[in-house]
């Protein structure tokens, strides 16, 4: 929110520096962002009289101009504008003075003659003249003496033309021997070669000696439009010059800051969701009048009115109370269309909003002003005078005044007549009711809508406007009869339309004034400070709340305050926060630490990172086709994932029910930046709907590991998972074959066991997955699912001391049929052990010569050890012939 200081004043008298202003609203709760000083970048620059003009004595476009700036010489500026006059009062950039955006303005002299500064534009002032000084707009007249062919073969005006010949039809060529004007319209007297006549024209750019093109059957002069001329023909006659200045009281030696309104200070406040009345400057005022203990002056709107009745004009109906509480309006008849008075334009301009016409203005001042959003209605294109405030019926479309068409859905809020919207409630109205130059009679809409349905509406049609960021918030109901008021005043005082009596204020929902009980012990009890209760009922009151004994009625624009703990904020941000004492906390701090699950969740990043692996962070939310790239089946229970409500886009519509996509796209793009290999791990969540109505989620944690280089195959992968499972203590880990995982090839594919918990799964991708990703490389992945590594977690590492005595190896191969894993066979050899067996090894594997089709030869070596005593051969030989009985009877695995 933008608050001018000046217009600030016009409700509470503060005359704190900014500094101490600034902080001072920010401390009692209204937070400032910036402060901005107008002029600062607007120095040296005050309002002259041209006293003299005369044509520059080396150029024939150039001026050189006296000027009265105040000073008790005239001050001598060269320039090359031809659209001012002797009389005209202009602003002046002094020497060494500053423009916006930086520009610095010293003496000089131009093709020989001194300049001792610049005149300016308003573009040069940072101001424009279709919306900050409509009447400083040019109409250029085509003088005749400026024109240069494009063709220097086929020139459009002979060369050497004079007073009285021909141009085209009734226009000759004519000399100016006489320019008499008031700054809008110029008398002229014309030579025609043969007579003097006298002319009218509100071209600015004419002066004596030149020689113009004078249209003898209409009396007119000119313009580039008339002949249809280019731009490029008449180079310096063009619709930009010098600001010529016609506002009351403005003298020579004026700062031109406080002239346009430039000597402002505006203020940028940080508005909270829960204070939309502070979106206002009357919102703004009453916090400032308490904060620094000023009265505040609020105006009450009068209207004399022009007779009639709108009850006879309007009819208005709401179908949906719970949509819109209240809806209020007046009527204006013989609008007359224009700009808004300098005043006006000032505060909007200060404010951050651009000035567009007077009946437009007066709703984005009120607005403003009062923080209440209106509507203007052109109310000729309302058919059958009949408002309807309903939802859109399906298939409705309406253009909004942006030229934008827009299909409504059946619950969107309109403002209707008989047959069509003719604005979108809350947002933005349709260009149907456009107030334009023709416009007549006008309906002012001032009315409430909730504030949800609003958001949701701006949200799906894509225009959050001014209004609906005010109205999403929750605006006070009865702030809409003021607020009409006060733009219906305004009407009467520019002039601009005659009030129609009567008011159509339909409530469709009343609501009570919302009371608390004033309990201060409470209060202090909460604050733990002692505010006197005097303190607070002083406080309570000069923000408008009543005090009926110890009910307080909260005002109907303060919606935030519900209870209790509310007074006290109230009580504590206007007593100072600054006046409450520093106090240290009496209480124990509780020890704290990570969980036992937190500190598995560190310890096996650690492992990955110990294995080489960088961790990776990705987003919970894709897209449907990540599961579509990693061929998942249509029927696949992973498919169904939670729909977020309002997506950022098609590619964050759903929460993930794994992390492979997310994996495989940080690996396809780390490849396609041709880095040649990655390792990559995350500890990511997962997302599953709960069954039981409440539209929560289960959100298991899973650890990713992704890979991809020329060191990389299963056995690497492989051996990174057992890092994290040995680490983790995990025992009793075991593999199975896994072909049914379409995302996997079906051959390089694991599952990961402990007893008879599923771990996860560790492979290499799919070739045609990795095709999807664009990826013509191997790549690894693992899937391992947190809570059940957290779950098989070993307990505390016991110490055990070194082996005082030796061990004893043997190595064994057996035979066995192919499709015998080596898991099943270490597992076998662990269990026929009888106690002595410290450790397996695989160092073979054999298929060939001396082995039967269909078996090979698998090779271990033994470690056997006693923690008592040394073992003799005849022990260890035991083991190992308890070990070969079991692979025989459980595999069918028979010593070779």
């Amino acid at each position: 929110m933008l608050l001018s200081r000046k217009w600030l004043n016009e409700f509470v008298q503060v005359d704190a520096n900014d500094h101490d202003f600034c902080e001072a609203m920010t401390l009692s709760g209204s937070k400032v962002e910036t402060t901005t000083v107008l002029n600062d970048s607007l120095k040296n620059v005050a309002v002259g009289r041209i006293l003299s003009m005369e044509r520059h004595p080396d150029s024939d476009h150039m001026w050189v101009c006296q000027l009265d700036v105040g000073g008790d010489e005239p001050t001598q500026i060269v320039t090359g504008a031809w659209n001012i006059h002797v009389g005209d009062l202009v602003p002046v950039a002094k020497h060494n003075s500053l423009l916006p955006g930086g520009v610095k303005i010293t003496k000089g002299k131009l093709r020989g003659v001194l300049s001792n500064g610049m005149l300016c534009s308003l573009k040069e002032l940072g101001l424009t003249a279709e919306h900050d000084y409509p009447y400083a707009v040019i109409t250029p007249a085509a003088l005749l003496n400026d024109y240069k062919p494009l063709d220097k073969d086929k020139p459009s005006i002979p060369a050497g033309v004079q007073p009285g010949h021909k141009i085209y039809g009734p226009v000759i060529a004519a000399r100016v021997t006489s320019v008499v004007g008031d700054g809008f319209t110029y008398d002229l007297k014309l030579y025609t070669g043969e007579d003097t006549v006298d002319a009218a024209t509100a071209c600015a750019n004419i002066h004596e000696g030149d020689l113009v093109a004078y249209n003898t059957k209409s009396g007119t002069i000119c313009t580039l439009e008339d002949l249809h001329a280019d731009q490029k023909e008449f180079p310096h006659c063009i619709p930009d010059g010098i600001f010529v200045l016609h506002e009351e009281g403005v003298k020579p030696g004026d700062d031109i800051a406080a002239v346009i309104g430039a000597d402002d200070h505006v203020v940028e406040f940080e508005i909270t969701p829960n204070r939309p009345d502070c979106l206002s400057v009357i919102g703004l005022a009453r916090e400032a009048a308490v904060t620094f203990n000023k009265p505040l002056t609020l105006h009450t709107p009068e209207i004399k009115g022009c007779g009639g009745s709108i009850a006879e004009l309007v009819d208005i109906d709401i179908d949906d109370p719970d949509l819109c509480p209240r809806y209020t309006a007046r009527m204006v008849k013989n609008v007359k269309i224009g700009p808004s008075p300098a005043w006006m334009r000032e505060r909007l301009r200060n404010s951050g909003v651009r000035p567009i016409n007077n009946i437009v203005d007066i709703t984005n001042y009120v607005m403003l002003e009062y923080g209440q959003p209106m509507h203007a209605f052109d109310f000729s294109c309302v058919e059958g005078g009949h408002i309807i405030v309903r939802t859109a019926r399906e298939g409705e479309t309406i253009q909004t005044l942006d030229g934008k068409d827009h299909q409504l859905t059946t619950n969107m809020l309109c403002i209707c007549d008989e047959n069509r919207p003719v604005c979108v409630a809350g947002v933005m109205g349709g260009a149907n009711s456009e107030i334009v130059g023709d416009t007549a009679q006008v309906l002012f809409e001032s009315a409430n809508f909730n504030g949800a349905s609003i958001r949701r509406t701006a949200l799906a049609l894509g225009m959050r406007t001014d209004a609906s960021a005010r109205y999403e918030k929750g605006l006070d109901p009865m702030n809409t009869m003021k607020a009409v008021q006060r733009a219906c005043e305004l009407v009467e005082l520019l002039g601009c339309g005659e009030v129609v009596d009567g008011v159509m204020d339909v409530i469709a929902r009343d609501s009570a004034p919302h009371t608390i009980p004033l309990e201060p012990e409470k209060v202090n009890g909460l604050l733990g400070i002692d505010v006197p209760e005097s303190e607070m009922r002083d406080i309570l009151t000069r923000l408008d709340f009543q005090l009926d004994g110890n009910t307080i009625t909260v005002p109907s624009w303060r919606a935030d305050v519900e209870g209790m703990a509310d007074i006290a904020e109230e009580v504590a941000r206007f007593h100072g926060y600054n006046a409450i004492p520093d106090t240290l906390s009496r209480g124990v701090s509780p020890r704290v630490g990570y969980t036992e699950e937190q500190q598995a969740e560190r310890t096996a990043g650690l492992l990955c990172r110990t294995a080489g692996y960088s961790e990776i962070i990705t987003y919970s939310f894709i897209s449907h086709a990540y599961y579509d790239k990693i061929d998942l089946p249509a029927d696949s229970p992973l498919r169904n994932s939670m729909k977020i409500l309002n997506p950022l886009g098609e590619d964050t519509s759903i929460m993930r029910t794994t992390t492979l996509p997310s994996m495989l796209e940080i690996l396809a793009r780390n490849y396609n930046f041709r880095n040649k290999s990655a390792k990559l791990y995350e500890l990511g969540r997962t997302y599953f709907a709960k069954n039981d109505g409440s539209g929560m989620a289960d959100e298991p944690k899973v650890l990713s590991l992704g890979a991809y280089g020329e060191d990389m195959d299963f056995y690497t992968l492989k051996g990174a998972v057992e890092t994290v499972l040995k680490g983790m203590r995990i025992t009793g880990v075991r593999y199975e074959a896994e072909t049914a995982n379409p995302s996997y090839h079906p051959g390089r594919c694991a599952k990961v066991w402990c007893g008879d918990t599923l771990l996860g799964v560790l492979g290499q991708i799919h070739p045609h997955v990795a095709e999807n990703y664009g990826v013509d490389c191997e790549l690894y992945a693992a899937e391992l699912r947190f809570p059940a590594l957290f779950a098989c977690q070993g307990g505390m590492p016991v110490y055990h001391p070194l082996p005082k005595f030796p061990a004893v190896t043997r190595d064994i191969a057996v035979v066995c049929d192919k499709a015998v894993t080596v898991g099943a066979l270490e597992d076998c050899i662990r269990r026929g052990a009888k106690g002595l067996l410290k450790d397996v090894a695989l160092f073979d594997i054999y298929t060939g010569t001396g082995i039967p089709e269909g078996k090979k030869s698998v090779a271990f070596s033994l470690t056997l050890r006693s923690d008592d005593r040394n073992l003799t051969a005849e022990e260890a030989d035991e083991d190992v012939k308890s070990i070969l009985e079991l692979l025989k009877s459980e595999l069918d695995a028979v010593l070779r």
